[in-house]
């Protein structure tokens, strides 16, 4: 199992470097499922290996001058904030056993795989559906909607923490958007945010989980080379047209994350 896990880490790393977004929300399930990590130890070594590749990937985005440093500063703020409160303070709080109904007992790890499912379902729909690209482009000289900045910064910083996701398919929209920034741009400014909050997580994290460096690195490795495997294909594959496909995969974990933690866990 621990190959398999190998190779869909390069697969996660492929994924990115390939569509852009949404590759990590595969870390996750590929940690629980595949190497056998507990879902709150899942989620924290997911934030260093987001952090990890996200740091790679945004250095060729610094070189063509595609990250805005101040958009990154005025939404990752927030966003790295709220990250850290969550890591710190709100994931150690949540009790092991939230509730019991019936003979079903919702534990810590079960609720935060059932977040975790929820929010990939969320990102299909985002992948899946068809967005005309004057949508997404920015029709005026870039300006900063603070208050909703703050508000998603908060938010997604807050998702981040509990799940462990980088968020990317929540943030490349809200740039463009909120902050008026190219697709590309936002991409790369996407990239240095979630390089930042998620390992500022990380390392904000307690004593809570014990971390298997040996294991965490090699993981990293495997999506960093995935990821510039992904960029390769990139220059030969249309990235946005496998990306429906992609998120039809997402769906279907989703779901069978979602069958899976209600119907056939045991507490």
């Amino acid at each position: 199992m621990e190959i398999i896990g190998y190779l869909c880490a390069i697969f996660i790393g492929v994924s990115l470097g390939l569509i852009g977004s949404g590759g990590s929300i595969l870390t996750v399930p590929v940690l629980v499922y595949l190497f056998g990590i507990d879902a709150v130890s899942a989620t924290s070594y997911s934030l260093f290996i987001v952090g990890f590749t996200a740091a790679i990937g945004s250095v060729g985005y610094f070189k063509k001058g595609l990250v805005n440093v101040k958009t990154a500063i005025v939404f990752g703020l927030p966003s790295i904030a709220a990250v850290f409160m969550t890591r710190a303070y709100i994931v150690p709080a949540i009790p092991k056993e939230i509730m019991k109904v019936g003979d079903f007992v919702l534990t810590k790890n079960i609720m935060l795989m059932l977040l975790f499912a929820v929010l990939m379902v969320a990102a299909s729909y985002s992948m899946i559906k068809k967005v005309k690209n004057k949508s997404l482009e920015p029709d005026g000289p870039q300006k900063f909607n603070y208050p909703v900045i703050l508000a998603e910064g908060l938010i997604v910083g807050l998702i981040t923490g509990l799940v462990g996701a980088g968020g990317g398919f929540l943030i490349i929209p809200a740039l463009v958007l909120l902050s008026k920034l190219p697709m590309k741009e936002a991409v790369g400014t996407s990239l240095v945010i979630i390089a930042a909050k998620s390992l500022i997580g990380f390392f904000g994290e307690n004593a809570e989980t014990s971390i298997d460096w040996q294991l965490l690195m090699l993981i990293s490795v495997m999506a960093t080379i995935g990821i510039f495997i992904g960029i390769f294909l990139s220059k030969k594959i249309d990235g946005a047209k496998l990306k429906p496909a992609f998120g039809w995969f997402v769906l279907v974990m989703g779901i069978y994350i979602i069958t899976k933690e209600l119907f056939f866990t045991t507490s």
